[in-house]
């Protein structure tokens, strides 16, 4: 597989998975609820590691098939990030900041998942 070029590492919406998973871990450490802390760390980290994973196996389907459950967690996070914000798990500014950032990069994944198919013709 030809796309991206030089690993997933350089891909932008992996950097970004990486880096709000870091930005997770750091703002949820003194978190009292260590089932809801885990729950989220766990969906943030499979973000950028189905991007990975799915990059590695060297077929563009199976890419795809990564990428869609990496959205899929990005979905997941989301929605884990209203909850949070709900019940004062996390500061309102920094949940609305992270939500964002999942938006964002479900739709760099949508982006990704079209380019492929497109390039690939998969449907």
């Amino acid at each position: 597989m030809d796309t991206p070029r030089h690993g997933f590492e350089n891909l932008e919406v992996w950097k970004r998975g990486c880096r709000l998973a870091v930005a997770l871990h750091g703002a949820m450490k003194t978190g009292k609820d260590f089932c809801f802390r885990d729950q989220i760390w766990r969906s943030a980290l499979s973000i950028p590691s189905n991007i990975a994973e799915g990059y590695e196996r060297k077929s563009p389907k199976d890419f795809i098939r990564f990428l869609v459950i990496a959205k899929g967690s990005c979905g997941e996070l989301r929605t884990q990030l209203y909850i949070a914000q709900q019940v004062g798990f996390l500061n309102k500014k920094h949940c609305q900041d992270y939500i964002g950032e999942t938006q964002e990069i479900s739709a760099m994944l949508s982006g990704l998942i079209k380019t492929i198919q497109h390039k690939h013709s998969i449907n």
